[in-house]
C-alpha cells in the first residue's frame, strides 16, 4: 500500500510539540490549522506552523560558506556568520560531505566528530532528527556524544543517588485527580508555569495542567508559590517572593522547624530513608556551627522568618504536596534544591500517600501528572555508538576551547576530545547554550560545521555547510509520547519547500556514497509500518488493542485516554520498602549519600547543603545597581522554535524580546514601560525592551529565552533580546556539569532609540553566485 495523498478540503490530524492540530488544505492554496477538538485548553503556538512569515525564513537550497567552498575545511572560521554563502546542487554538497567525512575519520579518527543534536526537532517517531543523525554517525564508526539536557542537567545526575532516575519518577507522578481529591496544601518552589506545560516531546493530545489545578482549587486545595515571580501560577495562591538561588536555605529552615519541634515523621525516616542523623547534625549546626533557623534563612532568601516557621507547621499538619520547578537546578549548585526538596518531603512522611509527597516538575511538561497508561513506542533505531567518548551537554564550549583537558562527571574523570567536525541536526545551540560570546569563540575551533535545518536560524548562519530539510507538514510520520493521550498519523499536507529533503533521505544518500546501508531497504512507509507494529505489540502486552497500521492510518488517531488510571507516586515503596526497593545503593531514600560523600567534591557534599553561589543578590561584592536576571521558558514558542512566526513576534516589544522589571527598579533607573534597554555584564551586552511589572520582585529581571541570536559583531552587542548573551557558562557543580543559566547578575540601563541598531534576526544571510 502506498500512503494516500491528502487532497484539498481534506481535514487531517497532525502533531507538534505544542499539541495535536487539524489541518485543512484549502482550495485556493495554503493550509488552515485549528486545534484538535478534543483539546479543551489548546496551545496557540502550532496554529502558525504554516504561516507566510515562516516561509520567508526557509532555506531553499544547499548552501556552503564561501571560504570553505573555495579553500576547503578550516578556512577562515572567524568569518562564520559574516561572509556569504554559495548555493550549490545537492550532488555537489553530498559529494563534498562524503569526502570530508573520509578526511576527518582517516586523519583524526571518529573521536574528532561531535554529533551535537538536541531532541526537539519533530514530534514524529521516525523523522526525528536526533535519531537520524546519530544513526548515521554510528554507522560510519561512531562519534562524540552528549549526555543529559540543558533542562535537567543537575537534576538528572543527583536524583538517582537520592531516590530514583528522572524518567521513572516523571512516569509515576501522582495524577491530578488524586491530588484534587486528597491534597490540602500544595507548596511549589518556582511556581507551576502553565506556559511550559504547553509542550510534550511527542505532542500533547489534551492539555491537562490548567484543568488539573483548577479542579484542585475547586476542591479546596490551598496553593503557596515560592518564587521570584508571582505570575507563574494559574490559580489563586499565596506568593512568597524569594531571592533566586536561595530556595535550599529556605527549605533547610523549614526542615529545622520540623526537626526541633518533633513535627517530622521520624518513623518514616527510620524505615524508608538512610542518613537522616548525619543531615540533622548539619541542620542543627553540630557539623558547621550554624543552626539553620528561619532567622538565618530569612537573611539569605528574603522571606520573613515568621512566615517560614508558620509554613513548616502548616505543611506538617496538612496533606501536603511539594513541587519544584526544573529552573531551580539550572543554577550554580543546582543539585541542592532538588535533593533538599526530597529530604523535606521525607521529613513530612507523606511520600507514597494519596495527594502527599513531592513532584519534580509539575507544570514542566504536559505529561507530568497525567494518568495515562505508559508503554514503549517504536522509534527509529540509532544503533550502538562504538565510541564511549562523551561530554555533558552544557559543556560544548569547554570541549571546543580545551581539547585534552580533564573534567569530572558523576564521580569519574574524563578528557575533552579534539573536535574537527560538528554535525548538528534538530537543534539550535545559539539558543540553548550560555554565554554565547564565549560559544562564538569556541565555534571557531572546528574545521567543518554542518547543519540540517528548515530555517535560517543563527546556528545555520554560523555553519559551513547548510542542508535544507522538510518540516513535519511536508512528510509522513507518527506522533506518540509516554503519558500523552493520542497516537497520531501525521500525514503530509504540502510539498517540500524549495529543494528541502527529509533527514532520512539526506543521510541515506550520504551513506550510499560511503558504501553504508542506512535504510535497511525500507522507505518512509516501510519504516512507519515497522515502528507502528512495535508500538502495537508493546501495547498488546498491556492489553491495549491498537488497530492494524492501515486502519490506524485511515482513522488518523488512536486515543489512549480511555486506559487512564489514578496514579500515586511511590505507593508500592511506601507500603513495602523491602519488596519494592528504590534503585539507590541502599534501596531507600538517601538523605545522606555515602557514594557522593566519598567523592570528596568541594561543591557537592554527602547531604543537601546551602552553598553560596558566586553571583546572587546577597553577594557582598555585588554593586548596588545590579540585578539578578532569570531566563525562563517563553510563552509564545518552545525554546527558539517558530520565533519568526506571527504569534511569537506579537509578543515582542519594539521588535525585541521584552525584559520584565519591577516598578521600583525601573523608577530608580528612569526606565519606562516599552523603553529600549541595554542589559550588560562582563560577559556581554544585549538590547531588550522593558515591561514594568510588580509580578517581578524587586532586584530581579525576567528575560525569556529563545529570541533568535542576532549579534552586531561590529558593535559587540546582541540586538534581539537573547538572554544567553550574558548568562553564566560554568558547571552547576563538578558532579553534574549541568548548566547554570539562572545564576546571572547584570546591570540594566535605558537606551535611546538612536543607539539601537535594527534587528536582523529573520533576514537571510548574504549569497554569492
Amino acid at each position: 500500500m502506498t500512503l494516500p495523498v491528502v487532497t484539498k478540503n481534506t481535514k487531517i490530524r497532525t502533531a507538534a510539540h505544542w499539541g495535536v492540530y487539524e489541518v485543512t488544505s484549502e482550495p485556493a492554496g495554503g493550509l488552515s490549522i485549528k486545534a484538535a477538538s478534543e483539546d479543551l485548553d489548546p496551545s496557540p503556538i502550532g496554529l502558525h506552523m504554516a504561516s507566510k512569515a515562516l516561509k520567508k525564513v526557509r532555506i531553499a537550497r544547499p548552501a556552503i560558506r564561501k571560504s570553505w567552498l573555495e579553500n576547503g575545511p578550516g578556512s577562515n572560521p572567524h568569518l562564520r556568520g559574516r561572509e556569504p554563502f554559495v548555493e550549490v546542487e545537492w550532488d555537489v554538497a553530498l559529494d563534498l560531505l562524503a569526502k570530508e567525512f573520509q578526511r576527518v575519520t582517516t586523519t583524526f579518527g571518529n573521536e574528532a566528530i561531535f554529533g551535537g543534536c538536541y531532541g526537539w526537532a519533530s514530534a514524529g517517531r521516525f523523522h526525528h532528527a536526533q535519531s537520524q543523525v546519530h544513526r548515521f554517525l554510528n554507522l560510519i564508526g561512531g562519534y562524540v556524544s552528549h549526555v543529559d539536557s540543558y533542562s535537567l542537567g543537575a537534576g538528572k545526575v543527583i536524583l538517582p543517588h537520592v531516590i530514583a532516575g528522572l524518567s521513572p519518577l516523571l512516569n509515576q507522578h501522582t495524577s491530578w485527580d488524586v491530588m484534587a481529591e486528597n491534597t490540602e496544601l500544595f507548596v511549589t518552589f518556582g511556581g507551576i508555569p502553565v506556559k511550559n506545560a504547553q509542550i510534550s516531546q511527542g505532542g500533547p493530545g489534551r492539555h491537562r495542567v490548567l484543568a488539573g489545578m483548577r479542579s484542585m482549587a475547586k476542591a479546596g486545595t490551598r496553593f503557596v508559590n515560592i518564587s521570584p515571580v508571582g505570575d507563574n501560577m494559574p490559580v489563586d495562591s499565596e506568593w512568597l517572593a524569594i531571592r533566586p538561588n536561595t530556595d535550599t536555605a529556605m527549605m533547610l529552615a523549614i526542615a529545622y522547624v520540623l526537626h526541633v519541634n518533633a513535627l517530622a515523621d521520624f518513623d518514616f525516616l527510620r524505615s524508608h530513608c538512610i542518613g537522616y542523623e548525619r543531615f540533622a547534625d548539619y541542620l542543627t549546626g553540630v557539623t558547621d556551627g550554624i543552626t539553620k533557623t528561619p532567622a538565618w534563612a530569612s537573611e539569605i532568601c528574603g522571606v520573613p522568618a515568621e512566615r517560614i516557621e508558620a509554613l513548616a507547621r502548616e505543611m506538617a499538619s496538612h496533606r501536603t504536596m511539594l513541587n519544584i520547578s526544573w529552573s531551580l537546578q539550572r543554577a550554580v549548585h543546582g543539585e541542592q534544591p532538588f535533593w533538599m526538596l526530597i529530604t523535606l518531603a521525607a521529613m513530612l512522611g507523606q511520600i507514597g500517600l494519596s495527594g502527599g509527597g513531592f513532584g519534580v516538575g509539575y507544570g514542566a511538561m504536559n505529561s507530568v501528572g497525567n494518568d495515562n497508561v505508559r508503554f514503549k513506542f517504536g522509534d527509529f533505531p540509532q544503533g550502538l555508538n562504538p565510541l564511549k567518548t562523551f561530554i555533558p551537554v552544557a559543556r560544548i564550549a569547554d570541549m571546543l576551547l580545551n581539547p585534552g583537558s580533564q573534567f569530572t562527571y558523576n564521580g569519574k574523570s574524563y578528557i575533552y576530545p579534539d573536535i574537527r567536525l560538528v554535525y548538528w541536526a534538530g537543534g539550535n545551540p545559539f539558543h540553548h547554550h550560555q554565554d554565547l560570546n564565549r560559544l562564538l569563540q569556541a565555534w571557531k575551533k572546528p574545521e567543518t560545521i554542518i547543519v540540517n535545518e528548515p530555517y535560517w536560524t543563527p546556528t545555520a548562519k554560523l555553519a559551513d555547510i547548510v542542508l535544507p530539510v522538510t518540516t513535519s507538514l511536508e512528510r509522513n510520520d507518527i506522533a506518540a509520547a509516554s503519558g500523552e493521550d493520542f497516537v497520531v498519523a501525521m500525514k503530509k499536507v504540502e510539498e517540500p519547500f524549495g529543494q528541502s529533503r527529509n533527514d532520512f533521505d539526506i543521510f541515506n544518500a550520504l551513506a550510499k556514497r560511503m558504501d553504508i546501508d542506512f535504510s535497511e531497504g525500507l522507505d518512509e512507509e516501510g519504516w512507519l509500518r515497522r515502528l507502528y507494529d512495535v508500538s502495537r505489540e508493546n501495547a498488546g502486552a498491556m492489553d491495549i488493542q491498537m488497530p492494524d497500521f492501515d486502519d490506524f492510518w485511515q482513522q488518523g488517531l488512536f486515543d489512549l485516554g480511555q486506559e487512564a488510571k489514578p496514579v500515586i507516586m511511590l505507593d508500592d515503596f511506601r507500603r513495602a520498602p523491602a519488596k519494592h526497593p528504590l534503585s539507590t545503593p541502599s534501596g531507600r531514600i538517601e538523605i545522606f549519600s555515602e557514594t557522593i560523600a566519598n567523592l570528596g567534591l568541594p561543591d557537592c557534599a554527602g547531604h543537601p547543603t546551602w552553598l553560596e553561589p558566586a553571583e546572587w543578590l546577597g553577594a557582598a561584592s555585588r554593586a548596588k545597581q545590579q540585578l539578578h536576571m532569570i531566563s525562563d521558558q517563553p510563552v509564545r514558542r518552545l525554546h527558539s522554535q517558530l520565533d519568526a512566526s506571527p504569534h511569537s513576534r506579537e509578543g515582542k516589544v519594539a521588535g525585541r524580546e521584552p525584559i520584565h522589571i519591577n516598578s521600583a527598579d525601573a523608577a530608580a533607573r528612569d526606565i519606562g514601560d516599552g523603553d529600549l534597554v541595554e542589559v550588560f555584564n562582563d560577559r556581554g551586552r544585549l538590547i531588550s525592551a522593558a515591561v514594568v511589572s510588580d509580578a517581578i520582585m524587586p532586584g530581579v529581571l525576567r528575560l525569556s529565552t529563545g529570541a533568535w541570536f542576532d549579534m552586531d559583531y561590529d558593535a559587540g552587542i546582541e540586538r534581539h533580546g537573547n538572554p544567553n548573551a550574558v548568562t553564566l557558562d560554568v558547571p552547576a557543580s563538578s558532579l553534574s556539569q549541568g548548566c547554570s543559566a539562572q545564576t546571572c547578575i547584570v546591570g540594566i540601563r535605558r537606551l535611546e532609540l538612536k543607539q539601537a541598531t535594527p534587528v536582523l534576526a529573520f533576514e537571510h544571510p548574504e549569497f554569492q553566485k
